[in-house]
Order: C-alpha cells, then structure tokens, then sequence
C-alpha cells in the first residue's frame, strides 16, 4: 500500500511542479489555471482507469487486463498476480476433479449423486448400466421418475437407509441383481451406491443347492441303513434275509462311498491351481482298456464298437484323463437300453484346417436329452430324470468332474443329442495337447 501512496504523491508533486513553473514564466493566474487542467486531466484518466477496471471485472480475462501507469500499473500489476494465482488454483481444482471422476468412473460400482429434492446431478457409467440411465440426458431428473421399482420408491421415500435394499431384473438385459444403499451427505444430498450381485446371489444359490443335494443324497442310503440294521438287530431272521440285508446295506455304503470320493475328487479338482502333468498317454492301449470296461458294464446287453487313431497319444494327466473317459462310457452304457450300440472314438487334429482339434467322443442310442437340459448337464447333482438316475446309481457330479478335468488340460465338452436318437459326448483337445508316436509337438495352424 506505501507504493500506491508515493505513486500518487508523486503524481500530485509533478502537477504542483509544473504549476510552479508555470507561475514562474507567464504568472500567477496562468499557472492555476494549469493547476487546474492537470488536476481535471488526471481525474479524467482516474475515472477512465476506474470504467475500464469495472468492465474488465464483468469479464475477467487475463488477456483483456487493461494498462495503465502510474498508481493504476501498480494495481494492474497486483490484479495480474491474484489473475494467475487464481487461475494455477483452478487449474489444480479442475486437475483434482478430474482425477475424482476418473477414480469413481473406475468404481466397479454405480454412484449416482443426488440433490436435496432427489434431483439427478451426476452418474458413473456403472450406474448408468445398472439403472439404465443416461449421464447426460437425465441430468436434473428426479430419480424416482426413472427408476420406478416399488421397493426402491419406498425405500427412498421411507428415509431409513441403513441398510442397503436388493434389486432385481435391473441393467440393460433386466437380468441384475442389485444391493442399493443411499448415502446422505453435505446439506440434504444424498449418494445413491449400487453393486452388481448376480454372481454372488448365484454363488450363493449354488452353496444352497449344494449342501441340500449332498444331504438328499446321503439321507437316503442312510435311511435304508437304519432300517435294515434295526431290522437285523430286533428281528429273528432266516440266513438268507440276512445275508440278503447285509448285500443291501453294503451297496448302500457304496453308494456313499462313491459320493464322498465324488466330492473330494472335485474339491481337489477346484482348489488345485497347477497345471496338470505332461504324461503320454497311448491312446491306442487307452481306447482298448475303454472298449474292455465297455464290454464289462455292458455283460453283452450292447454293441461296443470302436475306431481309433492310434497315431496320435494324448498328453496329460493320465488319471484325471482316464476318469473323465470312464465316466462318459459308463453313462453310455448306463442310459442306453439292451441291444443298443455304443461307439467310442479318438481321432487326431487334421493339420491346416483352422481350429483343428484332437477328438475323443462316446456315442451312444440310448434315450437322449431334450435341448433344455444340455446347458445344464456339468452343474452338481443336475439330473435330467432323478428316479432314472438314482436307480442307475450314478451321484450327480461325474460331468460336473469331467468339466472341471478337461478345463485344466485346456479342453472343452461337446455334447449333442436328441431325444430318441442318442447322445454323442465329445471332448475336444487343442493341437498343443497331443503328440504323433514320434512324440513331437503337433503345430498350430
């Protein structure tokens, strides 16, 4: 401030000078009237200066600062420094809101922001999708005109939000399932908070079926266990019965003996990471060790037939392997009425043809499965007919186990059926799991 105050003494002694001057050469009055057109010359530029800072400051652009001198280049000078100060500030400001839109648009969650009176201010993209919104179309719109679910309305209007709510047939398909909670915050603002939980909800409809389907299928060998054994401990039975209810009992007992090793098969199969061994497997002496439990299974109520491209070995786990081409020949030979036929086929990649795969396939003409069922076939305990199943004495998790051990070795499960006509089951092998009896590395096309 001591500056602005010499600049304008300065200014005030120049004038006085020049009127002293002035009385000096032409005399006293000439030299006040000189007084007087410097004094009215400098409050002109003073008023001028002042009109030019008023419009400057109803546009304030740095490039439109005017210029001065005197007393007016000090405050210009002054205005110029707060000008850029302010505008480093908004710069970082707009820096740092930029990174905190990127930071929520990155949120695997929705945020929506909403005003005092429920009125749109801004979304991310997530919550676009989730509430079929648009950012910029439905900017000022009150939420509860576009997102009309009877329990989001009353949660909204209910004002206890605690706890989150569930949603569901949201997103762009309607097949979401959401967990919505409203966040109030600032001045009667509130946040509106979505997370995606379809997965979850599934994975949690698996864990029930699960543990229903586990104890349904323990609850009845165990029954007919009790059963028999109360009946051989309280009841004087020939030898025969008895020797008849100790066969039942002990196919029971294998029953859940197979379900058990079932199920610790496919825990291990899930929890193990690591990449199954590299083993060779000749696929010739494996595909007549197939064709002999064939025949085993079937004691002569079936045609077994075979074709084999012995050229071509498998490389992989030999066990994990052998337990998924045992499980699908005996569901063939388990579904497949007497005197139907049973083919089983290993074939080798045909090198230059794109996508080529090693195919091992079971084809039977058995009973077959309607369309509505194939998707389902590798879920746990998913049967197409329970009774049939039960009675064949199958668990439920074989497919299920076949899946998970093709998934490890880098392969898919292939099935096609109609009712009446059969079942094909093919396991398909990429290029790089097989070897020529040469045991090279097949190429890729």
């Amino acid at each position: 401030m001591n500056r602005l105050w010499i600049r304008l003494l300065l200014q005030l002694a120049a004038v006085a000078l020049v009127a002293a001057v002035a009385g000096l050469l032409l005399g006293t009055k000439p030299a006040i009237w000189c007084a007087i057109v410097l004094v009215c010359a400098m409050l002109f530029y003073q008023v001028r200066q002042i009109g030019l800072l008023l419009r400057f400051m109803a546009r304030p652009e740095p490039d439109a600062l005017p210029h001065g001198f005197g007393i007016w280049e000090e405050v210009y000078y002054r205005l110029n420094g707060v000008m850029r100060r302010l505008q480093r500030e908004t710069q970082q400001a707009q820096l740092e809101h930029a990174r905190f839109i990127q930071a929520i648009q990155a949120s695997p969650n929705g945020v929506v922001m909403l005003d005092r009176s429920d009125y749109i201010e801004w979304c991310n993209s997530v919550a676009e999708q989730h509430f079929r919104l648009d950012n910029h179309r439905d900017q000022l719109q009150k939420i509860q005109h576009l997102v009309r679910q009877p329990v989001f309305i009353e949660y909204l209007s209910g004002g206890d939000f605690h706890d989150p709510i569930v949603m569901r047939d949201m997103g762009a398909r309607g097949q979401t399932m959401l967990s919505v909670q409203l966040i109030p915050y600032g001045e009667g603002r509130k946040l509106l908070a979505s997370q995606d939980i379809t997965q979850i909800e599934k994975t949690e409809t698996t864990r029930r079926d699960f543990v229903a389907n586990v104890s349904h299928e323990l609850k009845t060998p165990l029954t007919v266990l009790a059963g028999f054994l109360e009946t051989v401990r309280d009841l004087p039975l020939s030898e025969e019965d008895r020797q008849r209810y100790i066969e039942t009992m002990h196919s029971q007992a294998m029953r859940m003996q197979s379900l058990v090793d079932d199920l610790l098969t496919l825990a291990k199969l899930e929890g193990n990471t690591a990449p199954p061994e590299d083993k060779i497997m000749p696929m010739g002496l494996t595909m007549e060790r197939l064709r002999a439990d064939a025949k085993a299974l079937s004691g002569g109520r079936h045609r077994i037939q075979m074709e084999c491209d012995a050229d071509w070995d498998l490389a992989g786990s030999e066990v994990e392997l052998m337990s998924v081409f045992g499980n699908l020949v005996s569901n063939a030979v388990r579904y497949t009425p007497d005197g139907g036929t049973i083919k089983l086929s290993w074939h080798g990649p045909v090198p230059g043809q794109e996508g080529f795969t090693a195919n091992f396939s079971v084809q039977d003409s058995g009973i077959g499965i309607s369309a509505e069922h194939l998707p389902r076939l590798t879920e746990r305990f998913y049967r197409v007919d329970r009774g049939r199943s039960r009675s064949t004495g199958g668990t439920g998790l074989g497919l299920s186990i076949a899946k998970h051990v093709l998934s490890r070795h880098n392969a898919t499960l292939d099935v096609q059926s109609e009712i009446g006509k059969g079942s094909t089951f093919t396991a398909r092998f990429q290029p790089s799991r097989v070897r020529l009896k040469t045991q090279r590395p097949v190429a890729t096309a």
